[in-house]
């Protein structure tokens, strides 16, 4: 696994945790995190032993979004002043598709949020596919402020999550939730205690990395399937990542387990 200057990652068995590390800058996220979260990605989805991957911020900030100082005022900037005839949408699209790989990974995520995500912060959170809150938290999608929009998955995951009336929101009026609020609405699983947060995030994704993988996989491929397609489309989806499941050793040794009144033993195969 590749050096890293802006995150971490550190994996312990089947889990593995991501981690950003500009505490000092409260987690912003600036063009060199955007390249290495990037690399990561590319690392990890190839990757077909993690079980669960748990997303955090170094320190009392989960992310204060983007870094205005290295992000909006420089490549961001300088890419809006290019003439139109020059500018290069998949370079847009790079960027903004930083975190798309975490949906796309083989295993479910957790992101453990504790003080405030904002903007591309909590986009990365809205990445994952659990999101566990710290009390008091402080969660929103400012990008109106600075006459932008939030373009980093927001507006396709936020109101599959909370609804699409809650979604208009958040994202048009650049709201500003607690964590109780977003319990509520859906968009945090769960709340818990500030000191507790580790432990919950832990407790979860081994709850997680537990399950039958070839089955997870296939469960999240079809939700997803179901609001980027048809119910046709996601039904056969689920159809096929069904059979794959049938036809495992995961299900032979289930099958096996059940028989000797013992836990099984998933292999993801």
């Amino acid at each position: 696994m590749s050096e890293y200057e802006t995150i971490r990652y550190q994996r312990e068995g089947d889990v593995a945790t991501l981690t950003l590390a500009r505490p000092s800058k409260r987690n912003a996220q600036n063009p060199l995190m955007w390249r290495e979260l990037a690399r990561l990605g590319t690392e990890l989805l190839p990757d077909d032993s993690l079980r669960c991957l748990v997303v955090a911020g170094e320190g009392l900030v989960f992310s204060a979004g983007i870094d205005i100082a290295e992000g909006m005022s420089g490549p961001l900037a300088e890419w809006a002043e290019r003439p139109a005839s020059e500018r290069d949408l998949s370079e847009a699209m790079a960027t903004a598709g930083t975190f798309s790989w975490i949906p796309q990974l083989g295993c479910a995520s957790v992101a453990a949020v504790r003080g405030h995500a904002y903007g591309a912060g909590l986009q990365l959170a809205l990445a994952c596919d659990f999101r566990i809150f710290a009390e008091g938290t402080k969660v929103g999608l400012p990008e109106t402020r600075f006459g932008l929009m939030p373009d980093m998955g927001a507006t396709v995951r936020l109101p599959r999550i909370v609804g699409e009336a809650r979604a208009r929101e958040l994202i048009l009026l650049g709201e500003v939730i607690e964590a109780a609020e977003a319990l509520r609405i859906g968009l945090a699983n769960r709340v818990v205690p500030s000191e507790d947060l580790e432990a919950a995030a832990a407790e979860l994704a081994a709850r997680l990395a537990a399950q039958p993988p070839l089955a997870v996989r296939g469960a999240r491929q079809a939700i997803d399937a179901a609001w980027h397609g048809s119910a046709d489309e996601s039904f056969r989806v689920a159809v096929e990542a069904q059979i794959r499941c049938l036809e495992s050793r995961d299900f032979r040794e289930a099958l096996q387990a059940m028989a000797e009144g013992r836990t099984p033993h998933w292999q993801g195969r």
